[in-house]
């Protein structure tokens, strides 16, 4: 069971992947992926029909949300992680093709808040001192977002004042939501979701690599496709020189970079 307090904000509507046990047509794959990589997977999927001419079908969601759908079945051609601990578990239960599976991202925890926040936060350091009764973080059993979360709130010694004024989301796109929407004092997603929304949110601190686990996004075909050709050539792109360049665009980092 979590450290974390399951603290549950009323109101607020859950946002759930898309269904992967839908029939899909013949020869379509199906990239089942974490909601963070939603903006550049797509404009990736736009580049592959293009050039290969095969149809992607999207299933974005929480990592450990995909992971079970995989698990229980579901017709799911690749996987692409936003943690490492959900491809791990697979690879253990011999779902996944190793032979496949790469890093092809990094990524970074950033604190945010609504862009016209009024209370004065300075960095994370300052959070359990601050004046902030609600902040959002993912779900670490399902969300690796929070469970990166939940490491660094351990290592900094901020997790027992913490503890009773967290606020779960079901995806890091949740928790930006609960943010933009002011109805948090501040979140803790990634740098990615941040610049997306920079808009709607302010980024007030960006927290130490060295106090969480390397936020690095795996990928690789699952074990079962009956596509895997076709998989394999979308991941080829996602790791080739174009497709990284589409991820640096949405604010990713080189997995190789420290």
């Amino acid at each position: 069971m979590s450290i974390f307090l399951v603290v549950l904000l009323a109101g607020c509507r859950a946002s759930a992947p898309t269904n992967n046990h839908t029939t899909r047509a013949n020869g379509e794959i199906v990239v089942s992926a974490a909601v963070s990589l939603r903006a550049a997977f797509q404009d990736i999927g736009n580049l592959y029909e293009t050039r290969i001419g095969t149809k992607i079908k999207f299933n974005f969601g929480a990592s450990g949300v995909i992971q079970r759908q995989i698990e229980g079945g579901a017709p799911v051609d690749l996987f692409a992680s936003a943690g490492a601990k959900q491809m791990d578990e697979l690879a253990a239960r011999e779902l996944v093709d190793k032979e496949t599976r790469r890093d092809f991202a990094r990524n970074a925890l950033v604190l945010i808040v609504p862009v016209n926040a009024a209370r004065q936060i300075n960095s994370f350091a300052g959070i359990a001192n601050s004046q902030i009764q609600k902040l959002a973080v993912g779900n670490p059993k399902t969300v690796p977002a929070g469970q990166y979360a939940e490491q660094l709130l351990t290592n900094m010694k901020l997790l027992p004042a913490l503890q009773s004024r967290l606020i779960f989301g079901e995806d890091v796109r949740q928790v930006l939501d609960y943010v933009a929407r002011g109805e948090v004092d501040a979140g803790i997603v990634y740098a990615t979701d941040a610049s997306a929304a920079k808009d709607r949110v302010r980024v007030i601190d960006t927290a130490r690599g060295d106090l969480h686990d390397p936020i690095l996004y795996p990928l690789a075909v699952i074990k079962d496709s009956r596509y895997k050709e076709d998989a394999k050539r979308f991941s080829e792109l996602v790791l080739g020189p174009e497709g990284q360049s589409i991820l640096q665009k949405h604010g990713f980092l080189s997995a190789s970079t420290r």
